[in-house]
């Protein structure tokens, strides 16, 4: 389950919840820092969590696949193929900054309903918005 802000200002204000499947256990070019996963996200979904069915972090949203230059190279576009980095660089990361986390194991009896899982994430999943580009763009006269 991924949650974020997906077009934030276009679409809701609040959180999106979208759920998937983990399809690859490596990303583009077999990338081993990262999952492939089948829940749809899009701008606004990175660096939001990915849970497993027991409401822990497994992952981060990181990207999705680029359509439209998979359509020009392959002739297809391109469905529900999107990337979230690995626990384990998450960990590495976590580490290095020393930031404490708490870590666990998967058991079945842990299953836990959507909604569940994304009331809990209401608590300490959040929207940052970076100011930045839209004031440089401002400032160069640029219209995007």
């Amino acid at each position: 389950m991924a949650i974020g802000y997906p077009y934030h200002g276009l679409l809701t204000s609040d959180f999106t919840v979208t759920t998937g499947i983990v399809s690859s256990l490596s990303g583009i070019l077999n990338d081993t820092r990262f999952l492939q996963i089948s829940a749809a996200v899009q701008p606004g979904n990175s660096g939001g969590p990915l849970f497993d069915l027991g409401g822990s972090v497994v992952g981060v949203v990181a990207a999705k696949l680029d359509a439209v230059t998979v359509a020009r190279a392959t002739g297809t576009i391109p469905e529900n193929i999107n990337f979230a980095i690995k626990t384990g660089a998450l960990r590495d990361f976590l580490d290095n900054s020393a930031v404490q986390y708490q870590t666990a194991e998967w058991r079945d009896s842990l299953k836990r309903e959507t909604p569940e899982i994304a009331k809990d994430a209401r608590g300490y999943t959040l929207l940052i918005v970076c100011k930045v580009n839209e004031q440089a763009a401002g400032k160069r006269g640029d219209t995007k």
